[in-house]
């Protein structure tokens, strides 16, 4: 359970703490109070740039700016990340330096915030984001695999816009994407086999959704990718792999797709597989983040959103 949070000098906080005691927690006032930047802190305590993506620089708060720090204990846990200007984001666990992907076994942060109201209806790369970070709360070794992926991926997408011909270093490389690929792809897998078992039979007003990965079709990537140099060289790019991974999701109930439903259907949508995800985390400390989520959801399933708060203690 997160136990305390303090802020330092992050956005428009120049000092702030918070005591919680595992009940629910509801931030109100005036626009510009700092409300999201409060949860924005508690994001950070997940691998990753936090709800809003923001970098290490943009969350110093202007008026001094010295650099920030957020700290929090949890049971069994000192939690303390910060960057000063011009740095990358450090993070520290029990006063020992850590990589980020160290936060993810420890607590598992789920968020919900205006900007991924239009999930459904925008690009790819958004919903692979919240596919990736709905896997990451159930395999934390997950951010690793794609760290791994993307690093090879990076160098080789360097060789393709050089136009280099070393086989010898494209199977290296491709051999690295491979392996990192395999886990991408299971982890992903079970996370929505896990989503799905806890929309089964779920006592809740909200939809259910069938959800599928698509756009990562290839059997045999290191095949794929040894075969497809040229096309991927006169590209610039690798063309297939998880990186071009979608999600998609059919509102169950009327079997259409949740890009042609309605704006409050797509909320809904969202927000039972944010529910989902943390009914199925229940033997993991987990913290839910909802930024406006009343928003496109008519009164009968804003009432239903705290009655499953109440039940279930998920909210």
């Amino acid at each position: 359970m997160l136990r305390d949070l303090t802020l330092l000098q992050f956005r428009s906080h120049r000092r702030a703490t918070f005591v919680f005691d595992g009940r629910p927690v509801a931030l109100f006032g005036p626009n510009g109070a700092g409300k999201t930047s409060v949860i924005e802190a508690v994001s950070l305590l997940s691998p990753g740039r936090g709800l809003r993506r923001a970098s290490a620089e943009e969350l110093i708060r202007r008026q001094e700016a010295v650099g920030w720090k957020i700290r929090a204990t949890l049971d069994g846990y000192e939690i303390e990340t910060s960057a000063l200007p011009g740095q990358s984001r450090e993070v520290l666990i029990d006063g020992k330096a850590a990589p980020q992907v160290a936060l993810g076994r420890i607590l598992r942060v789920l968020w919900l915030v205006p900007a991924m109201d239009r999930l459904w209806i925008e690009g790819a790369e958004g919903r692979r984001r919240f596919l990736d970070r709905l896997t990451l709360s159930f395999a934390p070794a997950h951010a690793e695999a794609v760290l791994a992926y993307e690093k090879a991926m990076r160098e080789r997408n360097r060789l393709l816009k050089e136009g280099a011909q070393d086989i010898a270093w494209y199977h290296a490389l491709e051999g690295q994407m491979t392996e990192a690929a395999v886990l991408i792809r299971a982890h992903r897998a079970e996370a929505l086999a896990k989503i799905a078992a806890a929309q089964d039979g779920a006592a809740t007003a909200f939809p259910a959704a069938h959800l599928a990965i698509v756009g990562d079709a290839s059997d045999d990537l290191a095949v794929a990718w040894a075969e497809g140099r040229r096309r991927d060289m006169a590209a610039g790019r690798t063309l297939e792999g998880p990186h071009r991974a979608d999600l998609e999701a059919i509102y169950a109930e009327k079997a259409t797709p949740a890009a042609q439903c309605s704006t409050g259907e797509q909320k809904a949508l969202l927000i039972s597989l944010l529910l989902a995800n943390a009914r199925a985390l229940t033997e993991e400390t987990t913290v839910l983040l909802l930024d406006e989520v009343a928003a496109h959801l008519d009164a009968g399933r804003r009432a239903a959103l705290y009655d499953d708060r109440h039940r279930g203690g998920t909210v």
